[in-house]
């Protein structure tokens, strides 16, 4: 679902919230699910994800809630854009929410990265789905 410059994704997951978020926070599971970078839970924390041939971007971690919510900015200096995981308690699993915002839709790079990543997100979610199994 896309409103306006932003992509909304979100996912059930037969994980405890606690899972979910390490597979968000903890950089050995995120290099296995998205991209290789030293992302951490704290708020202020810059840090960069190896987007293979799109190159290094440069990120900072905006907000933290532990276990429920964590945004930072991504792809500063080029997309410019903030992803937010809200992490919702449903049964013995989780609804994990995305919310990727801000893209410039007026130029053609900003345009590409929203029509290509509103196609990834989902498939990325996925991946995230198989390797908490595999951790599980």
């Amino acid at each position: 679902m896309n409103e306006n410059n932003t992509i909304t994704c979100e996912k059930f997951l037969p994980h405890p919230p606690a899972a979910v978020w390490n597979a968000l926070t903890d950089p050995e599971l995120h290099a296995r699910w998205w991209a290789a970078g030293d992302i951490k839970p704290v708020a202020g924390h810059r840090f960069t994800l190896d987007m293979g041939h799109f190159g290094s971007q440069a990120c900072e971690v905006t907000e933290v809630d532990d276990q429920r919510l964590l945004a930072y900015r991504f792809a500063e200096g080029s997309l410019d854009t903030t992803i937010t995981w809200t992490l919702h308690p449903e049964g013995k699993g989780t609804r994990l929410v995305l919310t990727h915002a801000g893209f410039d839709l007026d130029s053609p790079m900003g345009r590409q990265a929203f029509d290509g990543m509103g196609k990834g997100w989902p498939g990325l979610l996925n991946r995230l789905g198989s390797v908490l199994g595999e951790a599980a």
